[in-house]
């Protein structure tokens, strides 16, 4: 790995113009897919996840991600520096940023809000597939947001968990069907949206909001607020914030359960267990009866 850690020194050293020498490693906990590290030569310090070799494809399309985001000037991301891969690890380097501290909830609401306000003349998806997780994401551009969100988030992950062993509860045409039902009065924009939106994901440098790991694509906003509403929730204030700066539609209480369990469905395909009989009764709720 030592020869590994000389490569990433010197993508840095490239990418900065400045000479870096990596004279001290941490080790960073809370990842459950790749390894985290900050690294320093005394003076400068970076973020750097790695995995093996196989997963440089994956932090590409991530630092694309984030670039992205970052040129918004919406919500801080942690800047990516570099990327790339050495013979047996692959590597993405970000600024280090001092996580903690002071909280503006309030802040991360407007500030979302703002980065919801980017939208796509091409309809919904994205340029690039990506992960949500460890799991492979579609984002084939769609004119028609009932079609992408059944196509390309239910109808994918439901594939994923049968292959798991999994029964859907209720026959899917019957499923897929009932989903128009929940815009019968609501027509979303595709908006820029993180896609992977709990609060492992959302965090504070000095009270500014700083949400990181993205699953990015256009698609309908409310994706994220209904994410932030599983593990836990966000801090009331948090939601007030958002729906002054940019209020959301009437439904939205009904189609969270039904964005939600894409979440719960990606779940099981990762963790099996009870996230199977959770994303049943989701079905069933959301289920339109005759």
């Amino acid at each position: 790995m030592q020869n590994s850690w000389n490569e990433v020194a010197i993508a840095i050293s490239q990418a900065t113009g400045t000479k870096f020498v990596i004279n001290k490693k941490q080790s960073q906990s809370g990842g459950c897919i790749n390894q985290a590290t900050k690294i320093s030569d005394g003076n400068r310090h970076f973020f750097v996840k790695t995995n093996q070799a196989s997963f440089a494809e994956i932090f590409a399309l991530e630092a694309i991600a984030l670039q992205e985001m970052y040129s918004t000037h919406t919500i801080r991301v942690p800047q990516p520096i570099c990327w790339g891969a050495t013979d047996d690890t692959a590597y993405l380097v970000m600024e280090d940023l001092d996580l903690g501290g002071s909280q503006d909830w309030e802040a991360m609401g407007r500030n979302l809000a703002t980065l919801h306000r980017i939208t796509s003349d091409r309809g919904f998806g994205r340029d690039h597939n990506n992960v949500i997780g460890a799991t492979p994401q579609v984002n084939n551009w769609t004119s028609n947001w009932i079609d992408f969100w059944i196509e390309y988030r239910l109808g994918f992950q439901i594939n994923l968990a049968k292959r798991r062993g999994w029964q859907c509860p209720v026959p899917e045409q019957k499923l897929y069907a009932s989903v128009s039902r929940y815009f019968e009065d609501y027509q979303p924009q595709p908006s820029m949206v993180h896609g992977d939106l709990w609060s492992g994901n959302a965090d504070f440098v000095n009270g500014e909001p700083v949400i990181f790991d993205p699953a990015l694509y256009f698609g309908d906003r409310e994706v994220d607020l209904a994410m932030t509403e599983l593990f836990g929730g966000f801090p009331a204030q948090f939601y007030r914030a958002y729906n002054d700066a940019y209020p959301l539609d009437s439904g939205y209480q009904q189609r969270k359960s039904l964005y939600n369990l894409y979440h719960i469905l990606n779940h099981f395909h990762l963790f099996g267990g009870s996230y199977g009989s959770q994303s049943n009764q989701m079905i069933k709720s959301l289920v339109i009866k005759e």
